[in-house]
């Protein structure tokens, strides 16, 4: 066998990572929350240590992705029937993954909380006030421009597929009112865990890219705030 340099090896790296980019949804998303959540910390002076913390967390869930992977293709490659070890295999190695996602998010927690609480605070007292019809009028707002978009785009139905995820819209939507009305992190806790599981479903089940479901989630979110602001400003 040739014996690599160090070039070559650094390549078959990289291949090796643009490979399951392209092939493994899970670390598209993985990839996609951690842009954002870097992107977050610019503006949360996090300190050197925090950001060691950060950073080691997020390489901690792409290498399980990666291993995850890897796993499943070998186990893959030489089996050409199921067995229940090959199973246990594949069954282990997303375990390892769930951890690691799990850890991340409780570190998340830990790191950003105390930092966005009082903003997050300081926008739900400014427009949670606003007159509870309001949240039927914002809602339907969220379906019109939604489904004009879709028209715009030419991209899938009304109800199904397409530019921007229409049902991703209007679950982080709901979720954005359930946060301004309720004003608990209890309940906006719950109301986030829904949003997310809407647009998980519309990953799983092939209607939508990763791009339509978080532009659609990005819209809802802006668009009720923007609609409750707008009128916390003229009534």
């Amino acid at each position: 066998m040739k014996k690599r340099n160090l070039v070559e090896s650094l390549n078959f790296a990289i291949e090796g990572i643009i490979y399951v980019l392209r092939t493994q949804r899970n670390l598209r998303i993985h990839f996609a929350a951690a842009l954002m959540v870097l992107g977050v910390s610019l503006f949360l002076d996090l300190s050197r240590v925090e950001m060691m913390v950060l950073i080691l967390t997020i390489a901690m869930v792409i290498v399980a992705e990666l291993i995850n992977t890897a796993i499943e293709t070998a186990v893959d490659t030489y089996l050409v029937f199921e067995h229940p070890l090959a199973k246990i295999a594949k069954d282990v190695a997303a375990g390892a993954v769930l951890v690691a996602s799990l850890s991340a998010v409780v570190i998340g927690y830990f790191l950003f909380f105390n930092r966005l609480n009082p903003l997050a605070s300081m926008v739900i007292q400014r427009v949670a006030q606003s007159s509870p019809y309001l949240t039927v009028a914002v809602f339907l707002i969220v379906v019109i421009l939604i489904i004009s978009v879709k028209a715009v785009t030419g991209r899938g139905t009304p109800l199904s597929g397409g530019f921007p995820s229409g049902h991703s819209a209007l679950a982080f939507s709901a979720f954005t009112l359930i946060t301004l009305v309720s004003q608990s992190y209890i309940i906006a806790s719950l109301g986030l865990l829904m949003a997310l599981l809407v647009a998980q479903s519309r990953l799983e089940s092939d209607i939508h890219s990763l791009f339509e479901v978080a532009s659609g989630g990005i819209l809802g979110i802006l668009i009720t705030l923007l609609i409750f602001q707008i009128v916390k400003l003229y009534v």
